[in-house]
């Protein structure tokens, strides 16, 4: 049988799943992960593509490394990364297509909101 995610009264299963979704949450982290929704990458080239600093790069990956969503492979001096499992490509291409339908909603959502001028 099939477990579900979001069980009720199964509040472990809940906080981990509200954890991966707050690493997905970050702006340069979601830019991290799309690239390499193309294949691997090395930290200059995703410095040079996001326009970020390499150590907040660098920072980033380690959080998503230490959270499993990709893994590197060493190759002499340079360190490339790519996604851990397919299962990350395929999440990220799902909720393209969830923002398809509820992007402007999500946009719009009061909660989550932008103040102005930030």
């Amino acid at each position: 049988m099939k477990r579900e995610l979001m069980e009720p009264n199964d509040n472990g299963d809940v906080a981990v799943a509200a954890q991966l979704f707050r690493g997905f949450g970050d702006p340069t982290r979601l830019a991290i992960l799309g690239q390499l929704l193309e294949g691997e990458r090395r930290v200059v080239d995703l410095v040079d593509t996001l326009g970020c600093s390499q150590s907040n790069v660098s920072g980033h990956l380690a959080c998503l490394k230490d959270c499993g969503l990709i893994t590197d492979r060493p190759e002499g001096r340079s360190v490339h990364y790519r996604l851990a499992t397919p299962a990350v490509g395929e999440f990220l291409r799902h909720s393209e297509v969830l923002l398809a339908e509820v992007g402007q909603q999500i946009a719009l959502c009061p909660t989550y909101a932008k103040p102005l001028g930030r």
